[in-house]
């Protein structure tokens, strides 16, 4: 039988408690970076954000954030624009709701952000149509 030469499982590749969350220090918006809020995941590594500046823009989660970092709808993000693409950009971080909260105190996001709220575009359960039926009638 051969030797095992690893070095540990899967509890190894996870990492040792990477909640590093609350260290983390705020980092405000600069020249060519825009707050965004996600409104759609669309698959293969792109989300669509509604962008602070009121534009829409398809943004894309690069290579260091997949897999690590899990961005969902309602998220609010930090966009890196693109000098050349003005409707794409590229996702730089995420905050937490405790920072997206820091940050609308500061002035920097609008007050009417929603912070961790999924259902932004209101559609889902509940379209106003209502149908009631009794099965004895048919």
């Amino acid at each position: 039988m051969p030797k095992n030469k690893g070095k540990g499982g899967k509890n190894r590749k996870r990492g040792k408690n990477e909640n590093d969350s609350d260290k983390r220090e705020l980092i405000f918006k600069e020249d060519g970076q825009e707050y965004a809020v996600v409104t759609k995941m669309l698959g293969n590594g792109w989300v669509e954000s509604q962008c602070v500046d009121g534009k829409k823009r398809l943004a894309h989660i690069r290579g260091a954030f997949r897999k690590k970092v899990w961005i969902t709808v309602g998220d609010v993000i930090l966009l890196g624009l693109r000098d050349y693409q003005d409707d794409r950009s590229d996702i730089i971080m995420k905050y937490n709701a405790e920072e997206a909260r820091t940050l609308k105190a500061y002035g920097e996001l609008p007050e009417n952000t929603k912070i961790n709220e999924t259902d932004i575009t209101g559609e889902g359960e509940g379209d106003g149509v209502e149908v009631d039926f009794d099965i004895d009638e048919i």
